[in-house]
Parts: C-alpha cells; sequence; structure tokens
C-alpha cells in the first residue's frame, strides 16, 4: 500500500477545518482535508452564523456567494422566550448576520482554504509515533494511509478522532440528542427576521424555532434516551396554543447527538502529542447552541500553532494550549454567570434587554431562568461553572488543568 507523505491531516470538511487549512495553506504547508462523505455534503445546522463568525469569513475568505446562504438570507438577532409568556427581543450587536446553507458555505470555505481535499474518505485510525503521525483511511471502501506531521480533529462532537487517543472519552460525559422538523406553515406569527429560544424545562434542554426557504423549523433537545417524536409534538402543540404558531405535519426531519457540558465547565479536549482537536468536537458552543463562530476561530488558532510550532521548534501541544486559552475565555465567558449578570460577553445585549422590562416582567425573567437551570441538575455542572466562574477574575482565564 502506498502511504502519501504530507505536513497536516485534517479529519472533517468543517468550517473549522477550512480555518486551519487556510492558516496552514497561507504558511506554505501541505494540507490534506479527509471527508467521509461526498462534497458537498449535507450539515444538520440552524444556519444561524454569529456577527463574529461571518467578520471571520469575510476577512478570510471574502464575501459569501449566494448558495451558500438560505432564506431568509439574514438574521437580525435572537429573541428569548420565557414560560411566563415574556418574549425579550436583541438584535445582535453589528446588524444583520448570515443564514447559512451549511452544505455549500462549508464547500465554499474548505475550497477558498487551498486545502487538498480527499471527500468519500473516512478517517479509520491513527498511530502517534512522535516525529509523525500514520493515519489510516478508507477512500470508497479501500484502504489508505498518510503519513502527516500533525493530524487535526475537526469531525465534530461525535469526533472519531478523539476516540482513537481517548477511546473512554464518549463514556465520561452526557450525551443530548437535537433534532429539528420542518413544516410548512398555515400562520406564524413569530418574527422571521430572528432566531427564537425558549428557556422552558417542560419543553426541553434545548429549544428553538426559525424560518427557512419558506418553513418553519421547530427543534428541541434533550438527553439522549428521550423520544424526539413525543417531544417536539409537545414543542408544536406549544408553540399553538402559546404563540398562535399554526403548522402542517412536517415534511422532513433531522437530528444528531451533541455535547453541550465543555464550554460550561470548562472541560474541553484539545488533543495529545502531535493530534490536535478543535471546534465543536473540541467542545466549543456559545449559550445559544451556535458554534459555527466558535468553531472558526478556534480552528483557525489550530492552525497558526501548527506553523508557530514549526517556526519556533516547539511541542505543538503547548503551542497550542497557550494560543487556544483566548477562545476558551471568549466561549467560556458566554455561560459564565458573572460575566452574564455584570458584563456583555454575547453579541446581543441580554442585560440592556433586560432592564428595559418592567420590574414584575424582570423578577418572572430571572425566576424562569432559575427554573430552566434546575433542569440541568442531574448532571452535576453547577459547582464545575461555580469554580470556573471564581477562578475566572483570579487567573485571568480558566484553568488550564481540566482540559484534555
Amino acid at each position: 500500500m502506498t502511504i502519501r507523505s504530507v505536513d497536516v491531516i485534517i479529519v472533517g470538511a468543517s468550517l473549522s477545518a477550512a480555518a486551519a487549512a487556510k492558516r496552514m495553506v497561507d504558511a506554505g504547508l501541505e494540507t490534506i482535508v479527509l471527508e467521509r462523505k461526498e462534497l458537498p455534503r449535507h450539515k444538520i445546522c440552524s444556519g444561524i452564523l454569529s456577527p463574529r463568525g461571518h467578520r471571520f469569513l469575510l476577512e478570510n475568505f471574502g464575501p459569501l456567494p449566494r448558495e451558500a446562504l438560505h432564506e431568509p438570507t439574514s438574521c437580525r438577532g435572537v429573541t428569548f422566550h420565557f414560560p411566563s409568556m415574556v418574549s425579550m427581543p436583541m438584535d445582535f450587536f453589528g446588524g444583520t448576520t448570515p443564514h447559512l446553507h451549511r452544505k455549500y458555505s462549508d464547500y465554499w470555505a474548505i475550497k477558498q482554504s487551498g486545502a487538498e481535499v480527499h471527500d468519500r474518505t473516512s478517517f479509520a485510525g491513527l498511530e502517534d509515533r512522535g516525529d509523525h503521525v500514520l493515519v489510516q483511511a478508507r477512500n470508497n471502501g479501500e484502504p489508505v494511509e498518510y503519513r502527516a506531521r500533525q493530524v487535526i480533529g475537526a469531525d465534530g462532537p461525535s469526533s472519531l478522532v478523539i476516540r482513537s487517543i481517548y477511546p473512554d472519552y464518549p463514556q465520561t460525559i452526557p450525551w443530548f440528542f437535537v433534532g429539528q422538523k420542518f413544516h410548512d406553515i398555515i400562520d406564524c406569527p413569530l418574527s422571521p427576521d430572528y432566531f427564537h429560544f425558549w428557556f422552558h424545562p417542560g419543553l426541553g434542554h434545548y429549544t428553538w424555532s426559525h424560518a427557512r426557504d419558506g418553513r418553519q423549523i421547530v427543534g428541541v433537545g434533550f438527553k439522549r434516551g428521550d423520544n424526539f417524536a413525543k417531544k417536539h409534538e409537545t414543542v408544536v402543540n406549544y408553540l399553538a396554543e402559546k404563540h398562535g404558531v399554526r403548522l402542517h405535519p412536517h415534511t422532513e426531519d433531522e437530528g444528531c447527538g451533541e455535547n453541550f457540558g465543555p464550554s460550561l465547565i470548562n472541560r474541553y479536549v484539545f488533543g495529545k502529542g502531535n493530534v490536535l482537536i478543535t471546534g465543536q468536537a473540541a467542545g466549543f458552543l456559545n449559550m445559544i447552541g451556535e458554534g459555527m463562530s466558535c468553531a472558526l476561530h478556534s480552528g483557525a488558532i489550530s492552525g497558526e500553532a501548527v506553523v508557530e510550532a514549526r517556526a519556533r521548534n516547539r511541542p505543538v501541544q503547548e503551542v497550542y494550549r497557550r494560543m487556544i486559552a483566548s477562545e476558551v475565555r471568549r466561549t467560556s465567558d458566554q455561560w459564565n454567570p458573572l460575566k452574564i449578570a455584570f458584563e456583555r460577553p454575547h453579541e446581543a445585549d441580554f442585560p440592556t434587554a433586560l432592564m428595559a422590562l418592567g420590574w414584575r416582567d424582570r423578577a418572572l425573567v430571572l425566576r424562569d431562568l432559575w427554573r430552566f437551570v434546575v433542569l440541568y441538575k442531574e448532571f452535576k455542572w453547577g459547582r464545575q461553572m461555580f469554580r470556573a466562574a471564581m477562578q475566572r477574575p483570579l487567573i485571568g482565564g480558566y484553568s488550564m488543568q481540566r482540559w484534555l
């Protein structure tokens, strides 16, 4: 069997992969991206990119082509809804942001990166031999091997790269299922200009809705093992009763496993040796479940770390962990209760929107938020979040000792 020797292998043709590849290709490193599906490929996602992520795309890849956008092509902000029937619409700082069609936006970004792409090539395993990593894969079912100085896992929350270096990791964390169904609309008073999110413990751990291509998405996230159809039906009935949303039966549905925990409790996974983990695989996810912006920035940092480690002849993990700390601060700050209460860590102004409410509605929102947080009590995240929040002002960041 012929072994292809390159500088870097990236697993997964994701946005984080595109950002990492761009940095390394620009530095002259031969970079190959492995993608198990044929490109362009479907990607389960709401597609609502944050303004920070949009700026990254513009600065690094240029204006998005029209085919990379759903209709409506942009989103004005986010509206939080509460069981008390208080709703808080909040515009994003910096204006509207794109509604990405991930099948085409990811493919466009990967092509813009300049990396060589091997699609229909599934990752099968790796062996870190110190001075290089041997990567096993299968292209159209046939075994292939690559030899690379570094490997970057950008293959999402169910990362096979993580499983290859930490086989027991999936059993150490709680897993959630997030699913969305697409409905033709009879009547929908929810503004199509906003991403709608419900802090309602009776609906699920994560509940959302927004317009896409003439239909309405209704999505729900919950602890793995519960029933998607029943959870979704509960949400649809609630939207009809409380918000006047009338929908036809769904015509399409999709879902996947997710891990919400790492960014809440500072338990990120960044790899070991010559293997780096980035994007949502590493645990980056902001408070409204948008992982694209974090993926772009963390992916770029992983690429920069490879370039700098080579230039300085330093261990790549040492360089990566030092550099990625800035993205950890930005992401974990969005879950930090002290930051939320006294600063503005998000890209929509929650504190100002809260203070604009009357005192009674403000009290109802705070009560509803507390009841929603209690929904996560079984995962025992509260004490870990509090410890991380207290460490933040003392050490200027979050402890690296909790990272894998």
